[in-house]
């Protein structure tokens, strides 16, 4: 597996768990290199082939943006698979749904586009049972992620095991506004002048960023949920317009934003989750948090 990547991203002003890389970087990851086959075209293949997971070290980006161990922040990456098939041993096709749940604390993530080729290689092999398929994707997983709690279920579709569930909250899209501003903009994050605290939740339907291996566009909802000052309604929704022609992976993304809310407007407490929709029969869930517990997979209305 080839795990060699470079990053370019952003220095912010530290807070808490946060510090200033000591090198200076671009404002934002921009530009990968990477010694494989992502952003290019790929040759199908359809027998099982693990070797086609493609592990991305997470602390790469963390690095850029000033993240230290511990990490500020604990949470998963909750993926949802919808094309997944193999041979049963009389040579019948099977289905499933396949939920695959990486701990933020794994070293590695996975690049989607590799996940999608490496789930499509099932299609022509034969195994005994769904079980065993299932034994097979979280025990590649747990290695390509070096990371032992890395969980993953098969789903029939005879029962509905994704629920859909908007956010709850305050929606932030109908404000109106004005800008022109689609690269990462931190400093739209201010909070108001209210004295009293605040515990709320806010979220946009408006979220796009672009994928940094194959610069194709991801789509999603973004949902803040935050103790502390009142953060700006006008600008929150502007910096979250702002990644709309930013190159980054979607738990980068993420984590930037929690790093950027986290150093622009100190909240007590801070949960950022994402839900982007899908692209190539994957969709991916980021959540991070420093006070709530890791959420149920409850879909948004484009997933």
């Amino acid at each position: 597996m080839v795990k060699q990547w470079h990053l370019a991203h952003t220095s912010h002003t530290p807070s808490g768990n946060l510090h200033t890389p000591s090198t200076g970087l671009g404002s934002q990851i921009g530009e990968a290199v990477f010694l494989g086959p992502l952003g290019k075209k790929s040759a199908y293949v359809n027998t099982y082939s693990p070797q086609l997971l493609c592990p991305v070290a997470r602390a790469l980006a963390r690095n850029a943006l000033g993240f230290r161990d511990p990490l500020p922040f604990a949470g998963l990456d909750i993926w949802n698979g919808f094309e997944l098939s193999w041979l049963n041993p009389k040579g019948k096709p099977e289905i499933a749904l396949v939920e695959i749940c990486f701990p933020c604390s794994s070293p590695y993530l996975i690049e989607s586009k590799s996940l999608k080729l490496y789930l499509n290689s099932f299609n022509q092999s034969p195994f005994a049972s769904m079980k065993q398929v299932e034994r097979i994707i979280e025990e590649d997983l747990r290695q390509a992620s070096e990371e032992e709690a890395t969980s993953v279920r098969l789903l029939p579709l005879c029962t509905s095991h994704l629920p859909l569930e908007p956010f709850a909250g305050t929606c932030l899209d109908g404000l109106d506004i004005a800008t022109n501003s689609y690269c990462v903009e931190p400093r739209f994050l201010v909070t108001t002048a209210e004295p009293a605290p605040v515990n709320e939740a806010v979220y946009s339907h408006l979220f796009k960023s672009n994928c940094l291996a194959t610069g194709q566009p991801d789509w999603g909802s973004l949902f803040i949920h935050y103790a502390g000052k009142k953060i700006a309604h006008e600008g929150l929704l502007k910096y979250l317009i702002s990644f709309r022609n930013h190159s980054g992976f979607a738990e980068h993304c993420v984590e930037q934003i929690f790093f950027d809310v986290s150093s622009r407007c100190l909240p007590d407490k801070l949960t950022v989750y994402a839900r982007y929709t899908r692209r190539g029969g994957l969709d991916i869930n980021p959540f991070r948090s420093n006070w709530e517990k890791n959420p149920l997979n409850k879909r948004q209305i484009r997933q």
